[in-house]
């Protein structure tokens, strides 16, 4: 390929994902500047990173709110919830720049990065096309999974993204033993994702016959299905307080998958509309079935629905399953709408048909950057917080407290450990845990330890005195 034609076709790609990072960077900082992030996960998240950054196994005591029952230490062992060590990555960023905010700028980088690898396998394996880069690059950043993972806090999947998309570049390059090396990658990302990792190494070891291609493939899918099994059955129960894993009760198999169709129908019908229906048409394909099977048999509703960040991981394998079946010839069977154009345009303009109803369409409202009442309240009422005590916080002004404090959330309960919480800064509107934020206010109201420094636009300030 010629050198021009080969640089040209990195800066469409590389243009679209720096577009995007400043996007998705712009409308992260700015939610959670307008207190719309939370707790649980943003706060949770922080304080697991912060762990990592002073060199400490990821606890948080945020998560001791909805801890197993009979737990009763003041931070919850992380890795006894998911097995996500990528996360560790972070601590050395945050060490250097102590501001939950940093995972929110990670999150929209890592999804850049799969942005442009995902724009680049479509530049290199549907060459006739000079569009396909970029056209793909903006489909797979706007893409409905996409969005909801930058609308929802931070989540650990987004480290799942770039190897996901590296894997399955390198897979359709012929390049299997680095697909094997990517897809491997996973495991340190989150437990359910070593069904994924054991699905690409079938992939693997079934297109090749012989070799060590083969080999690696059978390795890979071996391998993860082990490392899933010492993950599930001893890691996460060994550090769990009841010694066991919480999520497997969620899984209700067979019975939990005939529930729910009139919902998981629209995630269905969303991942089909993004790829113009061609994603079945890639034998990538078969790397989306793991997630949506842990979903669909779940007993969690919110498991169903396309609405939250669980379908971030099927966005990169969707795309490049799309850019494998367009150069595989396919078509799709509309009149007018043939050739290799078609199926690209197709995905484009579902994406941008859903986009204004994804999160960052917020940022073409005025209402995004008008300060409200409640928002100018909270962020007075964190800002005379002091540094290095102990809080209790709702749900939405918890990830502004982890920085510089150790910070629960408010439940009723807490209350009455021991060492004391000594500032409590409520929301009387938030919502999760249900009721907490009333019934903690009622009980600090019932103890005369307690003086309100601050109440305004709902927004409660309280200090512990022990000596008034």
């Amino acid at each position: 390929m010629p050198t021009h034609v080969h640089d040209r076709s990195r800066t469409g790609p590389a243009l679209v994902a720096a577009v995007l990072f400043a996007l998705h960077t712009v409308f992260a900082l700015h939610n959670h500047a307008r207190f719309r992030t939370t707790g649980y996960d943003l706060g949770i998240f922080g304080q697991a990173v912060r762990s990592w950054a002073e060199g400490r196994l990821p606890a948080s005591e945020i998560r001791t709110a909805t801890a197993p029952a009979g737990f009763e230490g003041e931070a919850l062992p992380l890795l006894g919830d998911h097995f996500h060590p990528a996360l560790a990555l972070l601590g050395p960023v945050y060490r250097l720049v102590p501001h939950v905010e940093v995972l929110l700028v990670a999150q929209a980088a890592l999804v850049a990065a799969a942005v442009y690898v995902t724009g680049r396998t479509a530049q290199r394996h549907l060459p006739g096309q000079p569009s396909a880069g970029p056209l793909v690059g903006v489909a797979c950043g706007l893409a409905w999974g996409t969005q909801t993972l930058i609308g929802f806090d931070f989540h650990e999947v987004a480290f799942a993204l770039p190897p996901l998309a590296l894997a399955c570049r390198a897979y359709l390059d012929g390049r299997l033993r680095t697909a094997a090396w990517w897809a491997a990658a996973l495991l340190l990302v989150k437990e359910d994702l070593g069904a994924t990792a054991a699905v690409f190494g079938l992939l693997i070891a079934h297109r090749v016959r012989d070799g060590r291609e083969r080999r690696a493939g059978w390795l890979l899918a071996g391998g993860s299905v082990l490392a899933a099994l010492l993950v599930l059955k001893v890691v996460i129960p060994g550090f769990a307080p009841d010694g066991r894993y919480l999520y497997a009760e969620q899984v209700r198999g067979a019975n939990g998958f005939l529930d729910g169709w009139s919902v998981k129908v629209l995630t269905v019908l969303a991942l089909l509309a993004v790829t113009g229906g061609l994603v079945v048409r890639s034998p990538l394909a078969w790397l989306l079935l793991p997630t949506l099977a842990w979903r669909f048999t779940s007993s969690v509703p919110s498991h169903w629905e396309p609405g939250l960040h669980y379908s971030a991981v099927l966005v990169p394998v969707a795309f490049a399953a799309l850019v494998d079946a367009v150069r595989r010839g396919a078509r799709l069977p509309v009149p007018g709408l043939r050739g290799f154009r078609a199926p690209l345009l197709v995905p484009v303009g579902a994406v941008l048909l859903l986009l204004p109803f994804q999160p960052t369409a917020q940022l073409a409202t005025p209402g995004f950057w008008r300060e409200s009442p409640r928002e100018a309240a909270a962020r007075a009422a964190v800002e005379l917080v002091p540094n290095g005590v102990r809080v209790a916080a709702s749900n939405t002004l918890a990830p502004h407290l982890t920085d510089r404090n150790v910070v629960w959330l408010a439940v009723p309960g807490l209350l009455d450990q021991n060492p004391m919480v000594e500032w409590l800064v409520v929301d009387r509107t938030d919502g999760f845990p249900a009721g907490a934020a009333a019934d903690t206010l009622r009980k600090a109201a019932g103890d005369p330890t307690w003086r309100v420094v601050r109440d305004e636009a709902g927004i409660v300030l309280l200090r512990r005195c022990l000596t008034c």
